[in-house]
């Protein structure tokens, strides 16, 4: 069953066509960066916990508010907004975004929206939304986009493939029937995905279950790329959490 879809939001299909831009000269430049709530997601944090030089740790307890409800199965990741009076993004300037080639791929994909939903057999099929606001005078310009031009221009598709990998936990079976997880099992959510220094110097301490072998210098290198190493934590916490 397809949920409805927000006021505003209409459903995209990838032949369609509208016309949008935004660049400074536009009145309403950076107004999306303000009064908004912006999920996170682990491959987000990967690229601006590296644009900011940052460890994940640090990166996280500076910049990120994590949320969890007593009913969800696992936290919620928001970026820190400034208490100016309109919420505005930590990494927003009046010129602009300070981590523009590493923003997250919400802001990447504004004003489309991308559902993913995964497949028995762990394939994903998705849907595009248009997402119309009044603010927004960008559908003003007349450069006209589709969800395949836009994608690219926006440089989604290593976004969307991150986010694809992680949709067999946040989606699995076993949680669509229901089941729960210990304290142990959602600090393992956060390291694995989101905390990603510390996973990687706890996994090549061998303090982690599944840790590597002593003697397994190739993947202990190959671990050094955060990307990597993302693929290899959303494996292991699959192991970890439904094996």
């Amino acid at each position: 069953m397809t949920k409805q879809l927000p006021r505003k939001a209409q459903r995209l299909e990838k032949d369609d066509s509208f016309c949008f831009a935004c660049h400074p000269a536009i009145g309403c430049f950076t107004d999306c960066c303000r009064q908004l709530e912006l999920a996170l997601t682990p491959y987000d944090v990967l690229r601006l916990k590296q644009a900011c030089g940052l460890r994940s740790e640090v990166f996280l307890d500076r910049y990120v508010i994590v949320e969890q409800e007593p009913e969800e199965s696992w936290p919620r990741f928001y970026l820190t907004m400034v208490d100016d009076g309109q919420a505005s993004c930590v990494f927003v300037t009046k010129n602009g975004c300070n981590l523009y080639q590493d923003r997250p791929g919400a802001c990447r994909a504004y004003p489309m929206g991308r559902a993913a939903m995964r497949q028995a057999d762990n394939s994903i099929d998705d849907y595009y939304v248009l997402l119309q606001e009044n603010h927004c005078l960008g559908f003003q310009e007349k450069q006209e986009q589709n969800v395949a031009l836009y994608s690219r221009e926006q440089g989604l598709s290593t976004y969307n493939r991150f986010n694809d990998a992680v949709a067999p936990i946040l989606q699995h079976e076993q949680i669509r029937q229901g089941k729960r997880f210990s304290a142990r099992q959602r600090e393992y959510f956060i390291l694995a995905l989101y905390n990603l220094d510390q996973f990687r110097s706890l996994l090549l301490a061998g303090q982690l279950p599944g840790a590597l072998a002593s003697d397994d210098d190739s993947s202990k290198a190959d671990l050094a790329n955060d990307e990597a190493l993302l693929l290899y934590g959303i494996n292991w916490l699959t192991d970890i959490l439904f094996k």
